[in-house]
């Protein structure tokens, strides 16, 4: 059955998985919840904004380079 089965692309597809479809939308997640001002405030701080367009600039990266990589013929 192991000759069936490359363990090793396998693995390959699940932390790419793991990482692109549930890591960039936690992050993005954090980002906007660095947003909402704490208790007793009214606008969040300056160190939690910065965080927060930090994590959404990692989002804006990581998608803008796998459009890219698409575009210039992928993995083949």
């Amino acid at each position: 059955m192991n000759s069936l089965i490359d363990f090793s692309a396998l693995s390959s597809v699940v932390i790419a998985g793991v990482v692109l479809g549930a890591g960039l939308p936690a992050l993005f997640a954090v980002g906007v919840r660095a947003l909402v001002p704490v208790a007793g405030a009214t606008a969040p701080t300056l160190g939690r904004k910065s965080f927060a367009y930090a994590c959404f600039g990692i989002c804006a990266l990581a998608i803008l380079g796998g459009v890219a990589f698409l575009a210039y013929g992928g993995h083949a």
